[in-house]
């Protein structure tokens, strides 16, 4: 099913039909800044489990996952001073933070060091998908197959029947998000990619 939502205002009365079949445990194929990405609620491990099998990704490499803003992300990760300092500089934005989990992520989510890693996209039809919801999305590449998809029609025709909704947010150019890793004291720059990476050098 192709969702041709509204980039620059999304509308809040498509973007709740699309969480009606994420509460039913859809798996979509949705925009972010740096390029579409799939994903479902991460609170249904049935809908991961699928995301799982897209991407034959093994259930020991869990995958990040989006929230809406630094106050959702301090529910799901134990944010220092000087992390929330950093956060709130640069979210929304392209990165993805790699942070202690709290106990409020299920374990499909955490890594064996009970980390996690979560990204705030500046994209305003993510976010409302992801306010809507209540809970963060799970959030992972497309298959390598049609990782520099930016059409959204072709996208559909090549994973629509992998997922069950693709949501039609304009063209959206694929570039991996910087990943920086705020456990210990000192940021760690763990994969340049979109995004200025000067502010945690």
């Amino acid at each position: 099913m192709l969702f041709a939502i509204n980039p620059d205002n999304p509308q809040a009365r498509l973007a709740q039909q699309v969480v009606a079949k994420l509460k039913n445990g859809a798996v979509i194929c949705y925009p972010t800044d740096t390029g579409y990405g799939i994903g479902c609620d991460i609170f249904n491990a049935r809908a991961v489990k699928r995301v799982m099998q897209i991407k034959r990704r093994p259930p020991n490499k869990p995958f990040s996952f989006v929230c809406s803003d630094l106050t959702h992300i301090s529910l799901y990760a134990h944010v220092s001073n000087t992390a929330y300092r950093l956060l709130k500089k640069c979210l929304p934005g392209p990165y993805t933070f790699v942070l202690p989990g709290s106990k409020l992520v299920p374990k499909l989510m955490l890594t064996r060091q009970k980390t996690v890693g979560i990204r705030v996209p500046d994209n305003g039809i993510c976010r409302m998908l992801i306010e809507e919801l209540g809970n963060p999305l799970v959030n992972t590449s497309l298959p390598p197959d049609d990782a520099g998809q930016t059409d959204p029609s072709l996208l559909h025709d090549a994973i629509g029947h992998l997922v069950d909704v693709v949501i039609d947010g304009g063209p959206a150019y694929t570039e991996p998000s910087s990943v920086i890793d705020l456990t210990a004291e000192a940021p760690e720059i763990i994969r340049e990619g979109k995004g200025d990476i000067s502010l945690f050098l």
